[in-house]
């Protein structure tokens, strides 16, 4: 009956921007999770779980998280360039676009949905293009959603063996 931790870092954590989710057996003791704590916050935020079964969740919001960024950065830098950009401006643009949108929701009392709403104007152009991304059929919903679910369900596969 030995202590076990399992966390689930991100590879954020590389520049110290990462989170890592943490939960103890049993046996873990709260010395255990603060000594954990004391280690990961070193690479970023900690995050206690409630039950070992949320893993998998985090694993598919998380874990994959990065890469799902990632990729939306190098299409809205490919999309970029299809509008006449050229490849650097473009995927300069999508980084620091992302990267700032990023600190602003992190940094702000505000939620996400309403950070949105500011910078929306009525029938403007974030509008013309939130309206694409938000369609319920073929919009972020479904892909997000889909793609956080697919994560998760084979985060449960390796899991099980």
């Amino acid at each position: 009956n030995s202590p076990i931790l399992r966390a689930m870092p991100n590879t954020p954590a590389a520049i110290g921007q990462g989170i890592t989710a943490l939960i103890g057996n049993a046996v873990s003791t709260a010395d255990h999770i603060d000594l954990a704590h004391a280690l990961l916050s070193a690479i970023g935020e900690v995050v206690d779980l409630d039950s070992e079964s949320q893993m998998d969740a985090v694993t598919g919001v998380s874990g994959s998280g990065p890469a799902y960024v990632f990729y939306m950065i190098d299409v809205l830098a490919k999309a970029g360039e299809a509008q006449g950009l050229s490849p650097d401006l473009a995927m300069q643009l999508a980084k620091a676009t992302v990267a700032g949108a990023g600190a602003l929701a992190k940094a702000s009392e505000e939620t996400p949905e309403q950070l949105r709403i500011n910078v929306t104007s009525p029938n403007g152009t974030t509008q013309a293009g939130l309206e694409v991304l938000m369609d319920q059929n073929a919009g972020l919903p479904r892909l997000i959603g889909g793609t956080v679910a697919a994560a998760t369900m084979r985060s449960k596969e390796l899991s099980n063996g």
